[in-house]
């Protein structure tokens, strides 16, 4: 489990394509924090870490992810977000994120409101039911509010400190970026379509 909190900014060194799946090396520097086995999310994309070095790490992203998730366009020398699971301690700072990427949204506006910078994102339909004004989403794994709903979207305000700790201050217009919406409102909806179910039977 993450919270959405960015705790590094790493570059990626490779990405190299190989059957139905894809092998990214990202140099960071909580390399020394990993061993083989663990878990790091990658632009909100949980992964293993399959091998570890001085400064970098590797990972594998099979075809189910690469096709939910932007990682499957990632370039050399590309910057990317980079958090590393929560600890039992630890204080839950952003929500409960998954690092289970639902789909993905296109930035399709940009303006700066006072310190802030507004980004407008379009979502698929089938993710805009999730959105509530006030709630949280994860965007390329960095924990967000929604600032507005909008026709085919919604938009979240950034201050300074956000765009500077994660990548989220160069990302442009057209630009893919990785949802995750709230799991709580997914269980939610779950359960009231079995409680609906349950009364028409």
């Amino acid at each position: 489990m993450f919270t959405g909190l960015i705790a590094d900014v790493g570059s990626v060194t490779a990405l190299e394509r190989a059957g139905a799946g894809a092998t990214l090396r990202i140099r960071t520097r909580l390399a020394h924090e990993l061993s083989e086995g663990d878990s790091i999310a990658v632009n909100g994309v949980c992964l293993t870490a399959t091998d570890v070095g001085e400064g970098i790490f590797q990972a594998q992203a099979m075809s189910e992810t690469l096709s939910r998730s932007s990682l499957g366009g990632l370039r050399a020398r590309e910057q990317v977000n980079l958090e590393l699971p929560v600890r039992a301690q630890d204080r839950l700072g952003g929500h409960v994120v998954q690092g289970h990427i639902d789909g993905t949204g296109t930035v399709r506006a940009i303006r700066e409101q006072g310190f802030a910078r507004v980004l407008e994102i379009e979502v698929a339909p089938r993710l805009e039911r999730y959105l509530v004004e006030k709630g949280s989403v994860a965007i390329d794994g960095v924990s967000l509010t929604v600032s507005a709903l909008l026709e085919g979207g919604f938009a979240v305000s950034l201050i300074p400190e956000t765009l500077r700790r994660t990548n989220l201050g160069g990302v442009g217009e057209g630009a893919l970026v990785n949802i995750e919406v709230d799991i709580l409102a997914k269980h939610l909806e779950r359960l009231m379509e079995a409680r609906t179910l349950e009364a028409r039977t």
